[in-house]
């Protein structure tokens, strides 16, 4: 069972207008999806902190 995508009410549409309206469809789709906020990397994160014994606990896993 298969379902038709897009349908030429009048007129007749060749490949490459076909091609062509199904790219643009399919590139609206695809702009209109949520994209994931982007993640924060743990280098930037600074979860160590300040301080004389910083330097010590970078060493220790988090």
């Amino acid at each position: 069972m298969t379902k038709e995508l897009v349908l030429v009410v009048r007129g007749e549409a060749d490949d490459a207008s076909l091609a062509a309206l199904v790219t643009v469809l399919a590139g609206l789709a695809a702009a209109a999806q949520e994209s994931p906020p982007p993640t924060r990397s743990a280098w930037a994160g600074g979860g160590w902190g300040n301080g004389p014994e910083a330097w010590r606990r970078s060493a220790l896993p988090r």
